[in-house]
């Protein structure tokens, strides 16, 4: 998992990967249960859950031969501080957030 903020900013810009997090935002959920909801295949799904794994955005447990997985929250929040460190160091709201992180 890299703290790169355009890799993170990549892993949420397609559809199918926002359709992913927000499924599994507040609980776990399989991969042919996203398969399912979002009418793609499981290919499909693992692909997306590969680039969202690798940007550490998602967290995969296994139980038997299924993979369960759910957003991982706190990563999504320091990666949107991040993306603002970076694009938007003058803001206010930065500041806030700098500040913050270092205390």
């Amino acid at each position: 998992m890299k703290n790169d903020p355009v890799l993170f900013a990549k892993a949420i810009a397609d559809e199918t990967r926002q359709k992913i997090m927000s499924a599994c935002c507040c609980r776990e959920v399989s991969v042919g249960e996203l398969a399912e909801k979002l009418n793609v295949t499981q290919p499909t799904v693992s692909h997306h859950l590969a680039i969202l794994r690798e940007a550490g955005l998602v967290s995969a447990r296994e139980e038997g031969k299924q993979t369960f997985y759910t957003l991982n929250q706190d990563r999504l929040a320091y990666c949107c501080g991040q993306l603002m460190i970076k694009f938007a160091p003058e803001a206010e709201t930065t500041h806030t957030l700098q500040q913050i992180i270092e205390s």
